[in-house]
């Protein structure tokens, strides 16, 4: 993904609870930080009851919702520019749809109605799973101090594509950007005569990798703090929900399935989305099989 993803517009799912307010409110700011609209959607799973007395209801009650959240939007952040959609449909698909590949799309991490148990259930794990454009959940306690730090969880140099539109993020926020790699040693046993000296090399290899990952990332945006930190330990997701104290954002990178098939979601970002005390970003990864020759 090597297209500039902050330009193009940032889209928030609406649904009247309080997680989603606050992922509106947070989705504004990031509006007004990249200068693009806010597009706020509703989606009322209403398709295919045109005349149905119930369906006119959830229908009018969303356009009232969209205009009162964009009334509020307007409040805070009068620069933003608001498009409101509502969508007869699944709140995934709608999410999907406006995004397309380009958009970012924001939620909260718990919702009502069409986004219904959001990221504990198959709706919040379709957003994030199948999205092919960045998705934030907004997670933490409303009173989660500004760190002015951006973690992303990286493992090498290919990570290049996707951490682009990280240190962006950063850089927008003013903020550094701290990247995080974590290695478990008993991956990495093998044969006990030859385990310490291998263990060393492969740990001497990540620090190397990691590094030469910040020079690139310091390259391409100069006067960006650039910070570096190995971790040994038997959890990444444990030692990332740990780094999320102390961020305004932490960032992975996320393997969608081919042709939208299986389960795109592993045990790392599925930790972050239910324990992480700040907001999570995923990022499209690049298939590693894609080689240049």
């Amino acid at each position: 993904m090597n297209h500039d993803t902050t330009r193009a517009p940032v889209i928030a799912g609406v649904d009247g609870s309080p997680q989603a307010g606050a992922a509106v409110l947070w989705a504004a700011a990031e509006a007004y930080r990249r200068r693009r609209p806010l597009h706020l959607v509703h989606a009322t799973g209403t398709e295919g009851r045109a005349t149905d007395e119930a369906a006119e209801r959830a229908r009018a009650a969303g356009h009232d919702l969209l205009t009162k959240t964009a009334g509020t939007v307007a409040e805070r952040f009068p620069d933003v520019t608001v498009v409101r959609r509502l969508t007869p449909g699944d709140a995934v698909r709608a999410l999907h749809d406006e995004a397309g590949t380009e958009g970012t799309v924001v939620v909260g991490h718990r919702g009502l109605g069409g986004f219904g148990e959001l990221l504990l259930g198959s709706v919040g794990l379709g957003v994030v799973s199948h999205a092919q454009a960045p998705v934030v959940v907004v997670r933490g306690e409303r009173d989660h101090a500004a760190t002015g730090v951006v973690v992303a969880c990286v493992r090498d140099e290919h990570d290049h594509a996707w951490v682009r539109h990280v240190a962006r993020e950063a850089e927008l926020r003013r903020a550094a950007l701290r990247l995080v790699t974590v290695w478990n040693p008993l991956v990495h046993m093998g044969d006990a005569l030859t385990m310490l000296d291998d263990i060393d090399g492969i740990a001497r290899q990540r620090l190397r990798e990691t590094h030469d990952l910040a020079d690139a990332v310091r390259g391409e945006f100069d006067g960006l703090p650039v910070t570096v930190e190995v971790e040994g330990g038997h959890s990444t997701a444990g030692l990332l929900v740990q780094a999320s104290q102390e961020a305004d954002l932490v960032a992975v990178g996320a393997h969608r399935p081919a042709f939208g098939v299986g389960r795109g979601v592993g045990h790392v970002v599925h930790a972050l989305l239910h324990h992480a005390h700040c907001p999570v970003l995923t990022v499209p990864r690049e298939p590693r099989t894609r080689r240049a020759h």
